[in-house]
């Protein structure tokens, strides 16, 4: 691929604008590509996608029950392993129930479109932390990588952190029902509707 292609999705990627406007859409788009996703869903599938779907749901929910928003850098939990395993867990989330259509022309392009997404917000955040957080920001990222888990950092008495702060800020209710709710209707359209 041409470096002017990729630096153009790149440009989409950053693009305000288009950040606005899909942030809005986000749940109407969302909940229309779920409905449509119900139709192709493939029994042998099922079980492995929820199998990677869940992983994904539980780091996300170790992720924000763990992490302090703006307020301090959070090297803790999974945080000690990855710099972002937040947006790890919501891929790993997403691709389960994906998976579950046994379409893999559906996980090529989700992984394509994640990856564009998740390189250029990332940034954007580093950007970011490096401003709030200084010195202490960078000697995390010289110690964790940005996507691929490693153990320079590991502590086990930091493994498994908690912030009762954190958990209601990044409302991890909300996130702990709703694929509950979305697997429950995936077990429903995949084995109990009637044909």
């Amino acid at each position: 691929m041409s470096e002017s292609f990729l630096n153009r999705i790149h440009d989409i990627f950053n693009n305000k604008k288009t950040r606005k406007t899909f942030l809005k859409l986000r749940a109407p788009i969302g909940i229309f590509l779920f409905i449509l996703m119900l139709t192709q869903l493939s029994p042998a599938w099922f079980l492995p996608g929820l199998f990677i779907s869940f992983f994904g749901q539980l780091l996300q929910i170790w992720c924000m029950s763990t992490i302090k928003t703006k307020k301090k850098l959070t090297v803790t939990g999974p945080y000690m392993f990855v710099r972002n395993p937040m947006y790890l867990s919501r891929f790993f989330l997403i691709f389960g129930i994906l998976m579950m259509t046994g379409n893999p022309w559906l996980l090529v392009l989700l992984t394509a479109v994640y990856y564009y997404y998740m390189i250029n917000r990332v940034n954007r955040e580093e950007k970011i932390l490096s401003e709030l957080f200084g010195k202490d920001y960078e000697d995390f990222c010289r110690d964790v990588h940005p996507y691929l888990p490693g153990f320079k950092r590991f502590d086990p008495t930091k493994l498994w952190s908690f912030n009762k702060e954190s958990f209601e800020q990044n409302n991890v209710l909300t996130n702990i029902l709703l694929p509950v709710i979305c697997y429950f209707i995936l077990y429903f359209f995949t084995f109990l509707r009637p044909l």
